[in-house]
């Protein structure tokens, strides 16, 4: 009767393991209420499988294991609704009101064969309902290799590992969105391989990376690839690329890190290049908004560099970022042209209501060409969040002033208010 009692104990503890792990395990109830003996109790975990076949965590998703193992997969999605008022200042332009599905995302991620071979795969719907276009559905998709923590391989398409906020995930973020300079100066997403890796526990970081230059699934029809390589230390421990200090640290934690990046691109027409895929060559970037300033088929070479600094401790968070860029190329009116562009952001928070509420500011500061005067702009950012399950489920609103010069005599000031919720499934 006892040898049945356990046999079937053993069995439904099996069933069991596909249930959420929140409720106690029939094995551990029948132990308390003395059905099975200590040793029974042992001998059922023994022959338990030593993980769920199904499983389910806030953040990562799903969770399947194949019988032997051998296979991971995890299923989870993240979702940002939201509106924007802005307040444009000058003659003519009206004001804004919109409503927007930022991200939609769906990823999938897990191992296959052995637990060294990992594998990624992030769609992100939302570029469809913006009315962008199905090429950048696509975000990350890659396959990485670990022959120890210190030395990894990793090939396909991911971000260009340039710029703190940049490798920060968009639903790691402290304010609505990261900063425009940011946005200014990244890469963005590209094709190619990265050999990376942690030593010494987190201690110390790097990547670098070969990638095709042009950006987000965009092949490379030339020999002009794009280089990049991030070094990162962590002094008093391993900081990971998330904003907040929603986890209230007990100790200081402190990040420093530097990128420096290579491309070439090429001008198509009077103030476009062959992609603007790549983040600093749209209209927002530092290189698109000086495209005119070089030839119609000119090759720009471009190197670019930042450096950041981020702190956090006991609910209180500092980061900032600086960074500087040159292109250079044969320019519109047949001399050679040289395009500087620098800026910077520093932002601090501070959770009032420890792991719930937080309150932060954000300076940030930009001139898109030294060489041409009154073409800077300036923003000052406040925002408030509620995390109510962290970073995976929280509502954040934001009030921007910004100020953006157009002439020696004339600048715009616009005001900017937005209200995000986020979800990560």
């Amino acid at each position: 009767m006892k040898r049945g009692i356990v046999a079937m104990a053993g069995l439904l503890a099996l069933t069991a393991g596909v249930q959420s792990s929140q409720a106690k395990t029939l094995e551990d109830v029948l132990k308390e209420k003395g059905v099975i003996t200590e040793s029974d109790y042992n001998d059922i975990i023994k022959s338990a499988p030593k993980s769920k076949p199904l499983d389910y965590k806030l953040g990562k998703g799903f969770t399947f294991i194949s019988p032997d193992e051998k296979f991971q997969l995890s299923v989870g999605g993240n979702m940002q609704l939201l509106y924007t008022y802005q307040q444009n200042d000058g003659t003519g332009t009206a004001p804004k009101s919109e409503f927007k599905l930022r991200r939609i995302k769906t990823s999938f991620a897990g191992y296959a064969y052995n637990k060294d071979l990992t594998y990624k795969v992030l769609l992100n719907w939302a570029e469809l309902a913006n009315g962008g276009t199905s090429s950048k559905v696509l975000e990350e998709a890659y396959l990485n290799y670990k022959i120890v923590d210190e030395a990894q391989i990793q090939v396909g398409e991911d971000k260009v590992q340039y710029g703190r906020q940049e490798i920060t995930s968009s639903g790691a973020q402290q304010f609505v969105d990261r900063s425009f300079v940011v946005n200014a100066f990244k890469p963005s997403y590209d094709v190619g391989m990265n050999l990376h890796g942690d030593v010494a526990n987190g201690l110390f970081k790097y990547d670098a990376q070969w990638v095709g230059g042009k950006g987000q699934n965009t092949p490379s029809g030339t020999n002009n690839n794009a280089y990049n390589l991030r070094l990162a230390v962590n002094p008093l421990g391993d900081m990971k690329y998330s904003e907040s200090d929603i986890e209230m640290s007990a100790k200081p934690l402190l990040g420093i890190g530097s990128s420096y990046y290579h491309n070439t691109l090429k001008k198509t027409a009077a103030a476009t290049f062959e992609t603007n895929n790549n983040g600093y060559a749209g209209a927002s970037g530092w290189l698109g908004k000086n495209a005119g300033k070089f030839g119609p088929t000119a090759n720009v070479n471009i190197n670019t560099m930042e450096a950041d600094l981020a702190f956090k401790w006991m609910g209180l968070s500092l980061q900032s970022e600086y960074f500087w860029a040159q292109g250079t190329g044969a320019g519109a009116a047949g001399a050679d042209a040289n395009v500087i562009s620098n800026g910077f952001y520093a932002q601090v928070g501070y959770m009032v209501l420890p792991k719930q509420v937080e309150l932060a500011m954000r300076y940030a500061w930009m001139d898109y060409n030294r060489a041409t005067p009154n073409n800077n702009q300036t923003e000052v950012s406040g925002a408030i969040s509620w995390y109510p399950q962290g970073h995976n489920l929280k509502i954040q609103g934001d009030i921007t002033a910004q100020n953006v010069q157009s002439t020696a005599a004339l600048s715009y000031d616009n005001m900017i208010y937005r209200v995000q919720t986020q979800i990560n499934f």
